[in-house]
Parts: structure tokens; C-alpha cells; sequence
């Protein structure tokens, strides 16, 4: 990875290094570098006798804490704020940081919310954050509602701030050179944060993603799909009477796009009688799934 290159290659104690230099240790442009010690104070140079700059083991070491804090999720500034903080420190257990989230959601923390989300991201990573927190949060928040001992709003509160930090995630998700998924909610789902688990998650595989969110109508999936030409198209819902009601369109999809269903709306039966894929289980269960099939090798090899 490259992160660990940057790691790996880090300055020696001994040594202090002209910006040209100290960039090809870490990997990193001396324009990036540059503006990373500009905007966020993460390089502290000494100087040379002549007054030449120069950066020392310390400040590979920071270089390296950054870019893993951005492979795990944390934006650039994120990143370089906990980079800047001591290196080393026991992380938090999930259901300790589970019970944090939660109780910064029943007082509308929205600092709070996103201290949980910083500290979970840069100790775990997006695929352990997501799979270990943020599912197992949203779950116990659906139930604590059912039970009465959460409010609408709260749980509006949470699903709002949740969804927007995965957006920003996502961003340039749809950049690269891999195969390409196109992914939807069926007509009248609103609920589209498992569908953005998904695709963050495939993506870290190397997936370009292409996005429509909730409540897509199946004319706007058809026209985007001819304009992508994707590799993979999923349709979520949670409710199997959304695609059920649209089982006729489902189909003409299906006779030329490479469909799968997912969600809790999604049945295997259905998808037999369509002839497309069920993406059964948690979003890791179906991106396993997906990962899995691409790299089979065809019947008969």
C-alpha cells in the first residue's frame, strides 16, 4: 500500500532533508507537502547554516499518520489534526464508541456525533467503522424508536448527520478505472444509508461507483444506465412491495442490464422469477458476494 511505503521509507534520526529529497521518501509531492505545512501546520522545518529548509524523521512520521488517517476515511484536515496529536494511544472498543454515538444522538450532539465518527475512523478504518458502528448504531436506533425510547426526531437527527459524513466519503467515488456499479433505491424507498455502506465498501475494492440514492423511478435507472454502461446495477429497497409493484419493469431492466436486488425487500424468489442476482445479508455479505463472483473464474477453466 501506499501508505506504507510512506512508513516504511521514513526519515532516520540522524538525518535532515531539503524538501526535494524528504518528498521522495515519503512519497508524497513537495506541492502537496507544501500545502499541507501551510494549511494545517503539519511539517515543522528546521533550518539549515544557509537558511534552507530541511525536515527531519519527526515529520515523516506524521506524513505517514495523515495518509493513513485518509485511506481510513478522515477528510484531508481530519487527518492532519490527528496526525499532529500523539501517535500512539489504545483505541476505544466499538461498543464503547457505539455507546458515545448513541448517547451524543439523544442529546442532538452534533459535535458529538462527529468526535465519535473522527476517533472510530482513524482508529478502525471505513470498513470496521461501518460494519462495527455505524450499522449496529442505526439498528439500535430503529429499535429504541420501535420501543418508545427514541424520538422521530432523534432518529432523524442521527440518520441525517450519519448519511451526510458518508457522502462526503464518497466523494470522486465514480474516479479510476474499475468496473462500474450504478446503485438505486427503488421507487418509493426513502431509506438509502445501507445503499452508501454498500457502495463505499465496493469501492474499496476499486469499484467506480455511479449513485442515484433514494426513491429513483425506473426510467431514470434505464436512462443512466445507458449512458454508463455499468458492469453492475443494484436496486435496494427494504420493502418488498416496492419491487414487487414494479415487477414488469424489473424485468425489461433485467433482459439487458446485469441487475442484482438487495435489502431486506429483497427476495430470493423474486430474483429467480427475474433471472438477476439477490445480494442477500449486510452490505459486507453482498460485497463479499459481489468480489467473490468477479474474481471466479468462468465454469469450465
Amino acid at each position: 500500500m501506499f501508505v506504507e511505503v510512506a512508513y516504511n521509507l521514513c526519515v532516520s534520526a540522524s538525518e535532515a532533508l531539503h524538501i526535494g529529497e524528504f518528498s521522495r521518501r515519503v512519497g508524497v509531492s513537495s506541492e502537496l507537502l507544501r500545502a499541507w505545512e501551510r494549511r494545517y501546520g503539519l511539517l515543522s522545518p528546521i533550518r539549515s547554516r544557509g537558511g534552507f529548509r530541511l525536515y527531519t524523521s519527526e515529520d515523516a512520521e506524521r506524513v505517514a499518520r495523515m495518509l493513513r488517517g485518509m485511506e481510513r476515511g478522515l477528510s484531508a484536515a481530519q487527518a492532519a489534526s490527528a496526525a499532529l496529536q500523539q501517535p500512539e494511544f489504545a483505541p476505544r472498543p466499538l461498543q464503547q464508541l457505539q455507546a458515545r454515538l448513541l448517547e451524543a444522538i439523544g442529546t442532538y450532539d452534533e459535535p458529538g456525533v462527529h468526535a465519535v465518527l473522527d476517533e472510530a475512523l482513524a482508529a478502525f478504518g471505513l470498513p470496521t467503522v461501518l460494519q462495527g458502528l455505524i450499522f449496529p448504531a442505526l439498528t439500535e436506533i430503529g429499535q429504541r424508536w420501535e420501543r418508545d425510547e427514541l424520538q422521530i426526531s432523534q432518529e432523524h437527527f442521527a440518520s441525517n448527520l450519519i448519511r451526510a459524513r458518508l457522502l462526503a466519503l464518497a466523494r470522486l467515488w465514480g474516479r479510476g478505472a474499475g468496473p462500474l456499479a450504478l446503485l438505486a433505491c427503488a421507487p418509493g424507498e426513502h431509506h438509502d444509508i445501507s445503499l452508501l455502506g454498500f457502495g463505499l465498501l465496493l469501492r474499496s475494492h476499486g469499484w467506480r461507483i455511479v449513485f442515484l440514492g433514494a426513491d429513483t423511478p425506473l426510467q431514470t435507472l434505464d436512462q443512466a444506465s445507458r449512458a454508463t454502461e455499468p458492469d453492475l446495477v443494484v436496486i435496494a429497497s427494504f420493502d418488498a412491495a416496492r419491487l414487487q409493484t414494479q415487477e414488469a419493469q424489473l424485468r425489461e431492466l433485467a433482459a439487458r442490464l446485469p441487475l442484482a436486488l438487495s435489502g431486506p425487500g429483497a427476495s430470493e424468489e423474486l430474483a429467480h422469477r427475474l433471472q438477476v442476482r439477490h445480494l442477500a445479508g449486510d452490505p459486507l455479505q453482498a460485497v463479499q458476494a459481489v468480489i467473490g463472483a468477479a474474481t471466479r473464474p468462468p465454469a469450465g477453466d
